[in-house]
């Protein structure tokens, strides 16, 4: 099948590279000359694993190709998912659908035949509608289908999720022809029964939102436990454990950290909170969430000012991993760029290293942030060490190096990558997130009346 894909960011482009891996003829497209031109010599402009010898694999197969002509990509086309950013609108929070609906009218006046147009960005309940509206005004002839089929892929495992999802969600209105079109994009998935889930437009748009809501909500919540067990003597990778083999909790999603960023769960539950605002149904529990996790970022400075005796200023802090989790080269709303941000205000000069995140750290931090080419020179004259992202070569650090290169030997590991007895032998100073000492008994007794 001919499928063109408008937008060739990280949606776009791993839906793009593994379509084409499973036989059907891809046209990736972007406005981007500059992207283009590098995907079609081979350099992909993102860090995914394996996503490279993909797009390399069936580019020179002939399967995958790349261009900035819409008009040429989608005429013929059987499919045509849009898949470009819906960045949170300056000002007021929604998503910005201004991409979305751009390329709906250029799509609208480039099809050819009867077309099913897809959905793939993250947009708000609603936006199908309007996608379609649009198509019709600029093309009062045009023959489509608007369908919504959300993305669920982590970043850092984006490939397996395409290729081995747990659910494939697919919206449409009962136009003849949409479903047996989508059935045969995701054929060569296999998927068992019930995995390929057909709904509502308007549901699959909200499936999306509320999924990421939730887990987001699940991470604020034992990261707010985590606080809990600092300030009572309790320790929260027990507490998730023994919460987590609930089966109606489970154990993805609680762990604790200095909260959650990245593409996906920061601009989705503010517009998940923005669309049930205008709808007269405010969705109380994600306005806390959004709310908490803001605050906890720049809390987590305050954690390592606290290690270090109640100031940095003048001291220099030596930061482990920049992007918002492991496996992955993005820096948005990472935690650490609140986290950097609150130690320069407090007067620290903060040295960092990402393995593959500081190219785009350095558009978007300070510039008096320094650069290391990894993480022992990073530490080398530190007053304290910094651990933000659990990438894997910050797993197993040579401690006794370390002592003997830093100023001062704190350690304040933001994902629990290490213990207690493992650091404090090399004469570190340790803190992690949700162990605290245990308090007096005192200090919980109650009145007898």
């Amino acid at each position: 099948m001919r499928i063109a894909i408008v937008g060739s960011g990280y949606v776009g482009l791993v839906s793009g590279a593994c379509f084409a891996d499973f036989g059907h003829e891809v046209t990736c497209v972007d406005k981007d000359e500059h992207k283009i031109s590098a995907l079609k010599a081979g350099r992909v402009p993102i860090f995914e694993p394996g996503l490279e010898d993909i797009v390399r694999k069936n580019a020179a197969a002939g399967k995958l190709s790349f261009s900035t002509d819409l008009a040429e990509a989608v005429a013929g086309a059987g499919v045509v998912f849009i898949a470009v950013g819906t960045p949170s609108r300056r000002g007021d929070g929604h998503a910005d659908l201004s991409y979305v609906y751009s390329a709906a009218r250029e799509i609208a006046c480039a099809v050819t035949g009867f077309t099913v147009v897809v959905t793939k960005s993250t947009v708000p309940v609603g936006t199908g509608d309007e996608v379609e509206r649009i198509m019709r005004s600029a093309n009062p002839s045009v023959r489509v289908a608007v369908v919504s089929n959300p993305e669920f892929l982590r970043e850092g495992a984006a490939i397996e999720d395409f290729k081995r999802p747990d659910r494939v969600v697919i919206g449409l209105d009962g136009i003849h022809g949409a479903r047996e079109v989508m059935t045969e994009v995701y054929r060569p998935l296999r998927l068992g029964p019930g995995a390929l889930v057909f709904t509502s437009r308007r549901t699959s748009e909200l499936i999306k939102y509320a999924a990421n809501a939730f887990l987001a909500m699940k991470i604020t919540f034992i990261n707010e436990i985590s606080d809990l067990c600092e300030n009572v003597g309790a320790r929260v990778e027990d507490v998730a454990q023994g919460i987590g083999l609930d089966e109606r909790i489970g154990p993805k999603f609680l762990r604790p950290g200095p909260g959650y960023g990245g593409s996906c769960f920061p601009k989705d539950t503010l517009a998940l909170v923005k669309t049930a605002q205008d709808a007269g149904s405010p969705l109380r529990l994600i306005e806390t969430t959004v709310a908490v996790n803001d605050q906890r970022k720049r809390a987590m400075a305050r954690k390592l000012v606290a290690a270090c005796g109640g100031s940095v200023r003048g001291k220099i802090i030596a930061l482990l991993g920049l992007t918002f989790k492991p496996n992955t080269d993005d820096m948005r709303e990472s935690p650490s760029l609140a986290i950097i941000q609150a130690l320069i205000d407090l007067g620290a000069h903060v040295r960092a290293y990402d393995p593959e995140g500081m190219e785009q750290a350095r558009a978007m931090l300070d510039a008096s942030v320094d650069y290391a080419l990894g993480p022992y020179e990073c530490a080398d004259g530190a007053d304290a060490m910094l651990l933000v992202t659990e990438w894997d070569e910050f797993r197993a650090l040579d401690f006794t190096r370390l002592a003997g290169s830093m100023r001062q030997r704190i350690l304040v590991d933001l994902r629990n990558i290490y213990t207690r007895d493992e650091i404090t032998r090399y004469g570190f100073r340790y803190v992690n997130i949700g162990e605290g000492s245990t308090p007096a008994l005192e200090e919980f007794s109650v009145a007898a009346e």
